[in-house]
């Protein structure tokens, strides 16, 4: 049987980003038990069991916020006509006015694939590049195939040079460091005839000026410059085909907010769709 724990460590190995959604707190009569699991993923589907269907929907929808930013949130969920807590920076409070009672919080904890680093090049600093850029959790890529990455660092010492930067920019991806000193560095990017837009993602001289020698210190300032530039600078993978965000929408009955999907209760009324967090508030409706 696969537990919670084995299919996260699957979905890591994957590089399929989800979401960790723990239990920690508990009070009856809700379902959920403190250390109940599950993973939500990028589409919005649940695997596993946090508490009913209501609880449930409300902490998909936090769950994709959290894919989005990358924070880890603190989810309470209460029952309606219940004082509230205050929310807090890094916590959010749900009211489900069709929650059986009882409140719940769950932390959710975003797991998102390491970034990618392409690697051009077969030389001292592209090794102690590659060396770094691992202690530092990246995933290096020296296939050439550079769709995903979030940076590239061409090292070739001038060799392979003009096509890796190409190929790294026609993939899209955002920064580019070229190993070469200012002058023949200006030379080569004119050969390439790039646009302005193009010009603008490629960082020659690569690496942060921290006047360094040795193979591992020219790795060192270019590491850092990659750093900034995700850290600081909001510098995101190339587009790699990433999964449609779920549309979301408003219980009429409760004013739960909902994804929606194949198995997501529905109406349609004056040509307008409604959809429901779950079959009690659509069939309250109905009745009305």
């Amino acid at each position: 049987m696969t537990t919670i724990a084995d299919r996260a460590r699957e979905l890591t190995v994957s590089r399929e980003p989800f979401v960790h959604a723990t239990v920690v707190r508990a009070q009856e009569p809700t379902s959920a038990q403190p250390g109940d699991a599950a993973v939500i993923l990028s589409d919005g589907s649940i695997e596993g069991f946090v508490g009913g269907v209501c609880a449930e929907s409300s902490v998909r929808a936090a769950a994709l916020d959290t894919l989005r930013d990358g924070n880890t949130l603190l989810l309470r969920v209460l029952p309606d006509g219940t004082a509230t807590f205050p929310e807090t920076p890094g916590a959010r409070v749900v009211v489900n006015p069709c929650h059986s009672g009882g409140a719940i919080e769950i932390f959710l904890r975003p797991v998102l694939p390491a970034p990618v680093l392409g690697l051009a090049g077969s030389t001292p600093i592209s090794a102690a590049v590659a060396t770094l850029a691992a202690f530092l959790d990246f995933e290096v890529s020296v296939s050439g195939d550079y769709a995903g990455a979030t940076a590239v660092v061409v090292a070739g010492l001038g060799k392979g040079e003009q096509d890796a930067i190409r190929a790294a920019l026609d993939a899209g991806v955002g920064f580019v460091a070229l190993v070469a000193s200012r002058k023949r560095g200006a030379v080569l990017l004119d050969e390439l005839k790039l646009t302005n837009a193009e010009r603008a993602r490629i960082h020659s001289p690569a690496g942060v000026d921290i006047g360094a020698r040795s193979p591992q210190e020219i790795a060192l300032s270019i590491m850092a410059e990659v750093v900034r530039a995700i850290r600081v600078d909001g510098l995101a993978p190339s587009p790699s085909a990433p999964a449609a965000r779920p549309q979301q929408a408003v219980d009429p009955v409760c004013g739960m907010t909902v994804l929606v999907g194949p198995e997501t209760p529905h109406a349609r009324v004056d040509e307008r769709d409604l959809w429901f967090c779950c079959a009690g508030c659509l069939a309250s409706f109905t009745a009305a």
